[in-house]
């Protein structure tokens, strides 16, 4: 069982992204838990463990650019890993407006 988190950085403003909207989705596509970005742009996020399997993290990344006057080519990112044995998993978004990178965390 895993425990998971996330942190978003707007690569455009050098800040972190706060009050993002993020679903945590099963393989079935269904949420599994939700929550939004404090205002350091991080969020601990579902159960407090996670059984082994196939999830997404899904970002809405439009909202947050809209609510900035910003024009966005991803309306959202959707971000698909797997839980094995590891006690914590840490997703981080790297976000602008037109690209977006991730990596394994720790």
């Amino acid at each position: 069982m895993s425990h998971l988190t996330t942190h978003i950085l707007d690569g455009a403003t050098g800040s972190p992204a706060a009050d993002v909207e993020v679903a945590l989705r099963d393989a079935e596509g269904v949420v599994v838990a939700s929550g939004r970005t404090g205002t350091d742009g991080r969020l601990a996020l579902g159960p407090d463990a996670l059984e082994a399997g196939v999830y997404a993290l899904e970002f809405q990344t439009g909202a947050y650019f809209a609510a900035r006057g910003t024009a966005t080519f991803y309306p959202f990112v959707s971000i698909p890993f797997t839980v094995a044995d590891a006690p914590h998993y840490h997703v981080p978004l790297l976000l602008s407006p037109f690209a977006y990178s991730t990596y394994r965390g720790s």
